[in-house]
């Protein structure tokens, strides 16, 4: 079970990194092809322009063979490429398809031909006495052109963006739909038996009340009823209570130091000056330290040390559980907390996922990898708000 979800969620991300791949080559040929078109283009309108210029040489220098008709449609023809044309000092001789302001045209004339002279080489117009000078920049339709390719790209970007908001808010309304009902489902079977239990615990006490291994069995189905209270909390907002978070963390501790094995040391490390009181549900809160817990003894092979470390920085507070485990490698620290994802040969890979839903969704903290060394060691870290009313 465990090895098909890995499989499944390894194919999920080869395929997004190839859809991204393919995504990327779209964009790359894309803006190849546009760059060409744009480059032709560029060299149409500079054949278009020497052959504008060439018209106004015929109609100044007018000779027997020139057909003026002609030449005036060549010179009327350009309506789109902005030209100006000059005299051998670069003073302005006249303009066409140049949008002008309404003040300082000198100055903008003068900076213009600046522009346009340090942007590509003036064509010359060779009169009989003097020389002219052709600038002209490129036309609306080519500066567009050449900008297509990055608007594109902007388009595909934000699509993307959108496409995997979409794709991600259905797959996590699913998953939470998914949770709530096996949670509550889970609930509810078990609330029959353990009212059983419970029962039949009552009434071993009543026939053999000087028996220990009942109030062992007692403490055991009460557990059950914890655990059967925390599936119930699942779906629903829970309830924040201030409580002392050194309280609660012993009593977590507690329980799974009992649990395993006398080869795991379990210790808690808290600031020497002060208890610290914090918004939580206890209930929810000890299943998440059960849980890091839990998989650091996995992650140890049932040896090894597991420190717990609470501190304070800028009114919150930071809870590390650090173990000597065979650690995570850096790819993984986010897919940890995937629903499914887990590298043990049993198990259903929710510990981490639901220790991050009543983190995250119910306490409004944070729960990542701090930082982790393969057959070093892990470092999770919780960030919660400290309680300032206390």
């Amino acid at each position: 079970m465990a090895l098909n979800i890995n499989k499944l969620y390894e194919v999920t991300r080869q395929l997004k990194l190839a859809f991204l791949v393919v995504a990327a080559g779209i964009i790359l040929a894309s803006t190849y092809f546009t760059n060409r078109l744009a480059t032709s283009l560029a060299e149409e309108e500079r054949k278009k322009v020497e052959i504008w210029a060439e018209a106004i040489h015929q109609s100044i220098s007018e000779t027997e063979n020139t057909n003026i008709e002609m030449v005036m449609k060549i010179v009327e023809s350009n309506t789109t490429i902005p030209i100006i044309m000059t005299d051998a000092g670069n003073r302005m001789i006249s303009s066409h398809n140049v949008i002008e302001p309404k003040e300082h045209i000198a100055d903008f004339y003068e900076n213009e031909i600046v522009r346009l002279k340090a942007k590509r080489a003036p064509i010359v117009v060779k009169l009989d006495n003097t020389v002219q000078y052709m600038y002209y920049d490129d036309s609306l339709f080519l500066k567009q052109l050449v900008y297509f390719p990055y608007v594109q790209f902007g388009v595909i970007i934000v699509f993307l963006f959108v496409a995997f908001f979409a794709f991600s808010s259905t797959k996590k309304a699913e998953q939470n739909q998914v949770w709530v009902g096996l949670s509550k489902e889970t609930a509810h079977q078990l609330g029959t038996p353990i009212s059983s239990l419970l029962a039949w615990v009552d009434l071993l006490k009543m026939r053999h009340s000087e028996e220990k291994l009942i109030a062992e069995m007692e403490k055991d189905v009460k557990r059950l009823s914890i655990i059967a209270e925390r599936f119930s909390k699942i779906g629903s907002k829970p309830d924040l209570l201030i409580v002392s978070l050194d309280e609660t963390l012993h009593n977590a501790v507690q329980y799974m130091s009992n649990r395993s094995s006398q080869k795991v040391v379990i210790q808690c490390h808290f600031p020497s000056d002060e208890h610290v009181f914090i918004h939580l549900n206890v209930p929810l809160f000890e299943w998440v330290i059960e849980n890091l817990c839990k998989n650091a003894i996995d992650a140890m092979d049932g040896s090894g040390k597991i420190d717990i470390t609470v501190q304070k920085k800028n009114n919150e507070v930071l809870i590390d559980v650090k173990d000597t485990g065979k650690g995570i490698d850096k790819q993984k620290f986010k897919m940890v907390f995937t629903p499914g994802f887990t590298t043990k040969k049993r198990g259903w890979g929710l510990g981490l996922s639901l220790a991050k839903r009543i983190i995250e969704e119910y306490h409004g903290g944070k729960i990542f990898v701090k930082q982790s060394e393969i057959n070093v060691g892990t470092v999770f870290r919780l960030v919660l708000k400290e309680n300032q009313t206390s």
